[in-house]
């Protein structure tokens, strides 16, 4: 009897001993994910609710995802960056151009004219990060997703068909590169994250902006301004943006969650994530046409006034650049490789 109590006890102890480790091993972990633009617009309903929703099925529902829009979490845009260095949040989805100098070597995918387009522009930007960004500019933090928006385009109380156009029009560009750019045309710069185009648009603040079609819709830039000025199948500009979680966060997942998170972020997730934001162009811009909009498109030669006009931009970029990069290297990089992702 004594031997059976004994066994007994021996089993019990053993599987109690099996419930923990397996509970150790089922770990589950609360991600917070933080970021500027309501939920229902199209990169957080089509993008990053996609990679959090598959994240959560591939750990069989032990990585939870919070997601916090519109900057839910507290402060402004430009502090994500540091939200997500800090702890506020587990993960940031925002535009380097929001902490200018912090990342600049992602400012080469934002220069005149070097888009084609966003997917193959997305591949390429993940490409040359992993080359050379990773352990330097981005080495604090874990990068999920490197993409840019679709072809780059301007939305004005007046209408704008050449450079000449922008003189003295305040306009609002989203990044240093493209600040630099719209003032060499003429025009005169706002700085300002996305989400406060729309007040100061109807407040006069501004007269113009630069956003791709696909935000367009959700911020109903098309109700307070009626022209939209297209530039055929070239990018005037585009911007970049970071997918990023914190590292130590990552760092403290077991190999199983970390493989879960790494399956679903890279080089064609980032691909993917380009393409959805090209793929909203099409139906924010029919917002604009049903509104009775004035979408002006310009033919070849049009755009090849703007060519011409911004081509200074990138020369000074990789003056100022050279003491920091190896600025033209990265330029001709930046350009072969989305010339091979785009055949």
């Amino acid at each position: 009897m004594i031997i059976m109590k004994t066994l007994c006890r021996g089993l019990a102890i053993g599987a109690a001993a099996t419930l923990l480790g397996t509970a150790a091993f089922a770990q589950e972990v609360t991600l917070k994910m933080h970021q500027f633009l309501p939920a229902q617009a199209s990169v957080p309903k089509h993008v990053l609710d996609v990679w959090a929703d598959k994240v959560e099925a591939d750990s069989d529902g032990r990585i939870k995802i919070e997601r916090y829009p519109s900057m839910q979490l507290g402060g402004k845009p430009p502090e994500l960056v540091d939200q997500v260095l800090d702890g506020v949040a587990d993960i940031v989805w925002t535009l380097p151009g929001y902490t200018p100098g912090r990342f600049p070597s992602t400012e080469v995918f934002e220069l005149p004219f070097m888009e084609t387009n966003a997917e193959a522009t997305s591949r390429a930007y993940w490409q040359l990060a992993e080359k050379h960004f990773m352990d330097t500019e981005f080495g604090d933090l874990k990068m999920l997703g490197l993409w840019v928006h679709g072809p780059g385009l301007i939305h004005s109380s007046e209408p704008v068909t050449e450079p000449a156009d922008l003189n003295g029009v305040k306009l609002r560009a989203p990044t240093r590169v493209t600040n630099q750019l719209f003032t060499g045309l003429g025009a005169t710069t706002v700085g300002l994250p996305v989400p406060a185009v729309p007040e100061a648009l109807s407040k006069g603040v501004i007269d113009a902006t630069v956003i791709p079609w696909e935000v367009t819709a959700s911020l109903k830039v098309g109700e307070l301004v009626k022209n939209h000025t297209e530039f055929g199948d070239a990018s005037l500009y585009t911007a970049t943006f970071i997918f990023a979680m914190n590292k130590d966060k990552y760092e403290a997942l077991p190999d199983d969650l970390k493989k879960v998170i790494d399956d679903n972020s890279g080089e064609d997730f980032s691909a993917f994530a380009g393409k959805v934001m090209q793929d909203y162009d099409a139906p924010a811009r029919q917002v604009a046409v049903d509104l009775g909009n004035n979408i002006i498109e310009l033919t070849p030669e049009q755009v090849q006034v703007w060519r011409d006009a911004s081509a200074g931009v990138e020369k000074a970029w990789v003056e100022e650049m050279s003491g920091r990069i190896d600025a033209q290297a990265l330029v001709d990089e930046a350009r072969a490789l989305i010339e091979e992702n785009t055949k």
